[in-house]
């Protein structure tokens, strides 16, 4: 069974940093792409970053840019996002995402885990 486990999560005031992680399991890690995706409340959900399957190669939105930082370690199948400089623009639910192949039907589908709330407020 795919896992993804997001944590980290909090209140932080304007300025300040929070590091999530997404600790996955039930495919093999090594092999995927992952994301990163906010929901802001009233609001669709928002890509923030990407980091392919080694870790070499990261792609960020564009207001995150300089501020946060994508990063895995495979050995323990986990993702991470450190941001920084956090602004009130920043507050929403984070979710760790991937698209994995199902070879029955040929196809990638898309995993979610539960997400993890961060709140930017003074």
């Amino acid at each position: 069974e795919v896992q993804l486990v997001e944590s980290g999560g909090g209140l932080v005031q304007p300025g300040g940093s929070l590091r999530l992680s997404c600790a996955a399991s039930g495919f093999t890690f090594d092999d995927y792409a992952m994301s990163w995706v906010r929901q802001a409340p009233g609001k669709g959900p928002e890509w923030v970053s990407t980091i392919n399957s080694n870790g070499e190669s990261t792609y960020y939105f564009d207001s995150v840019k300089g501020r946060f930082t994508v990063s895995r370690d495979n050995a323990k199948t986990t993702l991470y996002l450190q941001m920084n400089s956090l602004k009130p623009g920043d507050t929403a639910k984070y979710y760790c995402t991937t698209d994995l192949f199902d070879g029955v039907t040929g196809s990638y589908k898309p995993y979610w885990g539960q997400g993890t709330q961060v709140a930017v407020s003074a």
